[in-house]
């Protein structure tokens, strides 16, 4: 069986990265979304599994030592990662993985997986980018003003990601999605070994 393969897709707070997978689903079987690990507690209607694999501070420090994690970082007390397990099974039963992660895991990733494809979600504009922020209605202008912030930042290391997805409508930024990971299994080396083994 052939393996999958694994995007990573990053992009600044409230550009739509959710939406835009939510949308890619409804049209592309055989992918799998990789579900996060925290030490922080479930809030209202989380599950777990499902939401996030909710670990104990000790937990999450044995699956460190243990090389257990793709990636991780620590945010605000806590700590998230992406554990390692997961993403392999489903890799080896031919699914493609999607893993939505922040710039900084993308480069743990990159490092520990060469072969992954980088994908970056961005705003049409920085205006669009604070629209959406603020509509969201869930951060005060202090919060707001420190996300678009952070956005800069991030988008500086988008030329060091494989491709660049403008998310100007959620139809159109999913066709660019579907349209790059179709185009990865395309590559040359993957379809000559498909020709090579007949």
């Amino acid at each position: 069986m052939k393996k999958g393969k694994i995007f990573v897709i990053s992009g600044p707070a409230g550009v739509g990265k959710g939406s835009v997978l939510k949308k890619l689903l409804e049209t592309r079987e055989n992918v799998f979304i990789s579900v996060s690990a925290t030490t922080r507690l479930p809030r209202a209607g989380e599950e777990d599994g499902v939401h996030y694999h909710f670990l104990d501070v000790d937990t999450f420090h044995k699956w460190i030592a243990q090389d257990a994690f793709l990636e991780y970082a620590e945010y605000v007390g806590n700590f998230y990662g992406t554990p390692r397990r997961f993403v392999d099974e489903a890799l080896e039963k031919g699914q493609d993985v999607i893993l939505e992660i922040d710039v900084r895991g993308a480069e743990q990733i990159a490092q520990k997986r060469p072969e992954a494809v980088l994908v970056f979600i961005a705003p049409p504009s920085w205006e669009e980018l604070e629209r959406r922020l603020v509509q969201r209605g869930t951060e005060s202008p202090e919060k707001i003003e420190k996300r678009l912030l952070r956005a800069r930042v991030e988008c500086r290391t988008a030329s060091t990601y494989h491709y660049f997805v403008i998310n100007d409508t959620i139809e159109n930024a999913a066709k660019e999605l579907n349209a790059i990971m179709t185009a990865e299994h395309c590559r040359s080396m993957e379809r000559m070994e498909v020709i090579s083994g007949s």
